[in-house]
């Protein structure tokens, strides 16, 4: 199976790389800018070039706060580039596994996210993922959105490395107490989608570890297994923290479609220990 990875450089993509890398059965190809740019007018035609079985679209803008200052550049790379690697894959016979994003909810405390609700996206960064999962399925109703949520992994800059470096650099931390996600591992969340691929899933579904935190636990989670425990935490409401663009506050996804599928995945806190380890 030839699999074609857009935007390698990313946690998700290096993850997916990694998997993929010791299987002979599959022919790895790795798309990255500047050559191979989603928001490219030709990109369709290079992928009915290339004619791969699979394309797992891990390009994104995801600069949250920088798409509130430019909302077409955020809008091109993850509405219109994703759509233009669908009609790609439509004029080839290639799968789509387009990656989404929780933030699509609007996040109101209490909810749980499941597949069918309905997306309610705030932020222009949530709009133009939005947009980008209408504009799949519209050219490509058999594609796969993989939706997954507050990523980490190694190789990237992400939550987890952002407290450890902050700890180090300040001595004392003041982090959101209520926004809650859930911390996804990239190593788990590709695994998970090779098995998607497997079994030929197709619509939309939730790819996130096992369970949910806040942001404050989340770090202070982090802070215990790399060693860091005599950091001091000060826990604030999200308000405290003013941002171009506000996250969701309570945009938790519920794992129905994958877990349906026979596809779990290992609660949060046991793949944070794998992520510290790692890293160290």
């Amino acid at each position: 199976m030839h699999i074609l990875i857009v935007g390698g450089r990313g946690q998700l993509g290096q993850a997916l790389q990694a998997l993929y890398a010791g299987r002979a059965a599959h022919k790895l190809t790795i798309w990255n800018r500047p050559e191979h740019d989603l928001t490219d007018s030709g990109i369709a035609g290079h992928i009915a070039a290339l004619r791969p079985d699979v394309v797992v679209n891990c390009a994104a803008w995801t600069d949250v706060d920088g798409a509130e200052a430019n909302p077409a550049a955020a809008f091109a790379a993850n509405a219109d580039g994703p759509r233009s690697l669908a009609e790609g894959c439509a004029r080839c016979a290639a799968r789509l596994v387009h990656v989404s994003t929780n933030e699509v909810f609007a996040g109101e405390p209490g909810c749980f996210y499941a597949e069918d609700d309905l997306p309610q996206p705030h932020s222009v960064y949530a709009r133009s993922k939005w947009a980008g999962e209408v504009a799949v399925c519209e050219a490509l109703p058999t594609a796969l959105i993989a939706r997954t949520a507050w990523l980490f992994g190694p190789g990237g800059v992400n939550f987890p490395s952002k407290i450890i470096a902050a700890a180090d650099q300040r001595g004392a931390l003041r982090v959101v107490s209520d926004e809650y996600g859930n911390p996804t591992y990239a190593p788990d969340a590709a695994a998970a989608i090779a098995q998607l691929i497997d079994r030929g899933a197709k619509g939309i579904v939730h790819v996130v570890n096992e369970g949910y935190t806040s942001r404050f636990a989340f770090a202070e989670a982090v802070l215990a297994l790399a060693g860091r425990c005599h950091i001091p935490l000060t826990p604030i409401a999200q308000h405290e923290w003013p941002r171009p663009a506000a996250s969701p506050r309570h945009a938790v996804l519920l794992n129905h479609r994958a877990a349906q599928m026979g596809v779990k995945l290992r609660p949060w806190q046991q793949a944070l220990v794998d992520y510290v380890v790692a890293s160290q």
